[in-house]
């Protein structure tokens, strides 16, 4: 293009801020690479030909591409535009899920949001293969090798079968459960989380003689109802779970909560993965009551000091 527009191999040269001779080099190394003769040369200038006259704005479109796409390139590597692969956990209520990706749209609205529903278990699986770059885990799990925004907390309610004396209860000590299965999720899904909910459970006086399993609200509202047990959610959580014959309670105390925070890989956390995270706390903080967690214990199954940011 400076050859043809210049019509003298100085003048292109200088406007280049090059060498005549690699010029003219490179003009009849694209010459044998197309095939084609693409300038006629005197001693005095220099003129396109027929097919360099054709060929020309081809050469035109194909630099204005170049040139977005280096563009395009500058801005997906500062997050502002591109696919953020981000994750929520399964127990996230749809108002919830709905103010994440209306949050995220009016934060970072040149990303295309690719959301997915995973547990804190298939999420930390992505993470190891690159497939994830931004997810909402459970805590504790070992966060090796992630970083982490605010952690925060939901407080722990109890759904109750029709006619559990515990709903007699305003707040229902975890003691006042005992008899009563549980509906838990799966194990693997978050097996730190699942087992220290077990320990205060038991520190609090209530050891389930059975362990059913569930992730869906469905599921989980037809075991309470058919098998007289009962199930940990939280309030924010309740729409999901409504039915005439169950009864939501606070548990006594607060002893069991879901703690949350968003997590990436380490050095990742670009303004698209920024983005996510203020949403995500914007919308777990309106629409499921969710407030910052005080670290009076570890949460991770790393030293905890190295973690509350």
């Amino acid at each position: 293009m400076a050859v043809a527009e210049e019509s003298h191999f100085g003048r292109a040269a200088t406007r280049l801020g090059m060498a005549q001779p690699p010029l003219s080099q490179r003009i009849q190394r694209l010459e044998r690479e197309l095939e084609v003769r693409l300038f006629d040369r005197t001693s005095r200038q220099v003129a396109l030909t027929k097919a360099g006259t054709l060929l020309l704005p081809e050469a035109r479109e194909l630099l204005a591409r170049a040139g977005t796409l280096r563009a395009a390139a500058r801005r997906i590597r500062d997050g502002e535009s591109g696919l953020l692969r981000a994750a929520l956990p399964p127990d996230i209520a749809g108002a919830t899920v709905a103010a994440v990706l209306t949050e995220f749209q009016r934060r970072c609205s040149e990303v295309e949001l690719e959301l997915h529903e995973l547990s804190t278990a298939e999420q930390l699986d992505r993470f190891g293969t690159r497939e994830l770059d931004v997810g909402l885990v459970h805590h504790p799990c070992d966060v090796t090798g992630l970083e982490l925004g605010p952690v925060l907390r939901r407080d722990l309610g109890v759904l109750l079968p029709p006619g559990a004396p515990a709903a007699e209860h305003t707040e229902v000590p975890l003691a006042a459960l005992t008899g009563h299965d549980l509906v838990l999720f799966p194990r693997a899904g978050s097996p730190a989380l699942y087992d220290d909910l077990l320990t205060t459970c038991a520190r609090g006086g209530y050891t389930p003689p059975a362990i059913r399993h569930g992730r869906g609200a469905s599921f989980t509202r037809g075991l309470v109802l058919s098998a007289a047990a009962v199930a940990f959610t939280p309030r924010d959580t309740q729409g999901d779970y409504a039915h005439p014959d169950l009864v939501w309670r606070p548990l006594a105390g607060a002893p069991l909560a879901w703690r949350h925070s968003v997590a990436w890989p380490h050095l990742h956390g670009d303004a698209a993965v920024r983005a996510f995270t203020d949403a995500a706390e914007h919308a777990l903080r309106t629409t499921a009551d969710a407030r910052p967690d005080t670290p009076s214990r570890p949460m991770h199954l790393r030293p905890a000091a190295e973690y509350w940011l």
